[in-house]
């Protein structure tokens, strides 16, 4: 009686995890239905290579990042549901264009990262590590924040370690045009035309029976940022966006760069 009850059990938990993925696929579809129409008139968008984007199961897309604008077109032209990681100041905005942005990501089950959390990123990685583990597509930005002059940044190590530990391929993708429609620190966008450029996955086999040292995930990280080079023929700055940016926030009479 007590393995049947347990198989019972599991059932229903199977049963109500399969209705919470459905509702949510419902609420992901509706989200591009309601904002869609808009996005497109704002911007005529080419995909570039969608037959890379698997069907099913977990893969990783790495995308460079220009603007806020990534993480909206990038899930409205794909087929399947794909979280990325945002910031939690965009969940949370008060003004009207804002509010939009936050019910936009909530609908779409984007995660919510507050950089401020000494273990945010790693909070980040373990709760998109089991996303993979359920067959799902992630979005990461290697650089870890918008590039604030176009051009293309080292990449942090997270998806690295990500890439290392769920064993799931990495497609590269390259955004281009997105800072032109809404440059960072710019209030509202503009029109123009996207272009999203989508590579071939990367598969790293030759990691599989090395540990997910510090070395692996830099070779690794390096490699993925390669290849958004290639796709989006961004000049690289062999330093992080974020240390950019600080040195551009030092300037004197400088702007704050976000």
């Amino acid at each position: 009686m007590g393995s049947s009850h347990v198989a019972v059990t599991r059932d229903a938990s199977s049963q109500m995890q399969a209705g919470r993925i459905r509702e949510d696929r419902v609420k992901y579809r509706l989200s591009k239905f309601v904002i869609g129409p808009g996005l497109r008139m704002l911007a005529r968008t080419e995909v570039i290579g969608a037959k890379n984007v698997p069907a099913n199961g977990a893969a990783i897309l790495a995308s460079n990042h220009l603007s806020v604008l990534d993480s909206f077109y990038l899930p409205l032209m794909l087929e399947r549901p794909v979280t990325f990681a945002a910031k939690s100041e965009y969940f949370t905005g008060k003004k009207p264009s804002e509010r939009v942005v936050g019910a936009y990501l909530r609908a779409t089950k984007q995660l919510s990262v507050d950089r401020a959390e000494a273990r945010a990123a790693q909070d980040m990685l373990e709760s998109a590590l089991e996303l993979l583990k359920d067959g799902a597509l992630f979005g990461i930005y290697p650089e870890g924040t918008r590039s604030p002059d176009g051009r293309l940044y080292r990449g942090r190590t997270g998806v690295g370690w990500l890439a290392l530990h769920s064993g799931v391929p990495v497609i590269p993708v390259a955004m281009v045009g997105t800072q032109r429609l809404l440059p960072p620190g710019r209030r509202l966008p503009r029109p123009g035309r996207i272009e999203i450029r989508i590579g071939e996955p990367l598969l790293f086999d030759e990691y599989r029976d090395q540990p997910a040292g510090a070395r692996q995930r830099r070779q690794v990280t390096d490699q993925v940022i390669d290849a958004i080079k290639e796709l989006s023929g961004q000049e690289y700055v062999p330093m992080y966006a974020s240390v950019r940016k600080e040195q551009l926030a030092a300037s004197p009479g400088a702007e704050p760069v976000r």
